[in-house]
């Protein structure tokens, strides 16, 4: 895919007047979405990770695959897990006739392993609908187990080239700074910015795939939450919140997440023990994980509701087998 060759137009972004949209604001028109995709995707071109699922061999499934690591899980920590997991199922056949506990072991230490069971029942429902491919229609994506409509229109974008919104973290950051003026877009995606990032989708299909991968990378290489690189950024001469003057966030507090001390620390550790353990684990061998018996019981009782842990007779556990 190759970048649009039009030039970019004039920026229209002032200190005083940001061009973009606020919390129930217009969108912009056509004319900042072209001033915007040429050099983004030009610097993508330059500068995008060779990352294994972005190669054709991926293919579909290899692009669902890393949605699904990468969901609040950095680059680094996915990419021995995701070849692992492709090498032993590569295609979703092979992974539905396994048992759901064996994704949970093979998740290891990624985090949030719920992730792991509705990849394997997307898997399962894959094979069973489908014939064993990733459907490329939009909506029998999201009608798949534990795909939401972010995880369908990346998988329709980046597998299939299909032109559709795909609001991640980083993308929703960089249209927040670039467009709206802000630092940080809101806690939770809104209407105002699924408007902004439809209206800012060139209308070539292929040119907004590779616009939603684009937008996706600078965000995650320059215009970081925090350390933002404006030297190296291509659309630094129109950004709104560069030329406002940078202005401080002024809603809630950003709090970055805990782990230490919380239930998914002693949850992990529970997991950790089933996921080394060749069959039962005895009630003892998880007692002695976690000091504080009430929140060690809460945790295991989480993880038994969630699917991710089966009791036993007798007072065992194991990692589901249905």
């Amino acid at each position: 895919m190759t970048a649009p060759t039009k030039p970019p137009c004039p920026t229209t972004a002032s200190p005083s007047a940001p061009s973009g949209t606020s919390s129930g604001d217009t969108p912009p028109g056509p004319a900042l979405g072209e001033n915007l995709h040429s050099p983004v995707i030009d610097w993508f071109g330059e500068h995008a990770r060779d990352l294994p699922w972005r190669r054709p061999e991926a293919g579909a499934w290899g692009v669902m695959v890393s949605e699904f690591m990468l969901q609040q899980t950095p680059v680094s920590r996915v990419l021995p897990v995701y070849e692992q997991w492709l090498e032993r199922w590569p295609r979703p056949a092979d992974l539905a006739k396994e048992a759901p506990g064996e994704a949970v072991r093979a998740w290891g230490r990624l985090g949030y392993p719920r992730r792991a069971l509705r990849l394997h029942g997307a898997a399962v429902a894959i094979t069973e609908r489908h014939g064993g491919d990733v459907p490329a229609d939009h909506a029998q994506l999201l009608a798949l187990p534990g795909i939401g409509e972010y995880t369908a229109a990346a998988v329709a974008s980046f597998a299939y080239g299909q032109r559709h919104p795909v609001l991640d973290t980083n993308v929703r950051r960089v249209f927040a700074r670039a467009v709206t003026g802000v630092q940080y877009p809101p806690n939770a995606t809104t209407a105002a910015e699924r408007r902004l990032a439809r209206a800012l989708l060139p209308e070539d299909e292929p040119t907004a795939a590779r616009w939603a991968a684009a937008s996706m990378e600078l965000g995650a290489l320059v215009c970081t939450a925090k350390s933002e690189s404006c030297h190296r950024c291509p659309i630094a001469a129109q950004c709104a919140w560069r030329l406002a003057g940078k202005p401080e966030h002024e809603g809630p507090p950003r709090r970055g997440q805990t782990y230490a001390g919380t239930d998914r620390q002693v949850r992990g550790r529970l997991l950790a023990v089933l996921r080394e353990a060749p069959g039962p684990v005895p009630q003892a061998a998880l007692d002695r994980v976690w000091h504080e018996p009430v929140q060690r019981a809460r945790a295991l009782d989480g993880l038994v509701a969630d699917g991710l842990v089966e009791p036993l007779a007798g007072g065992s556990y194991r990692l589901p087998l249905t």
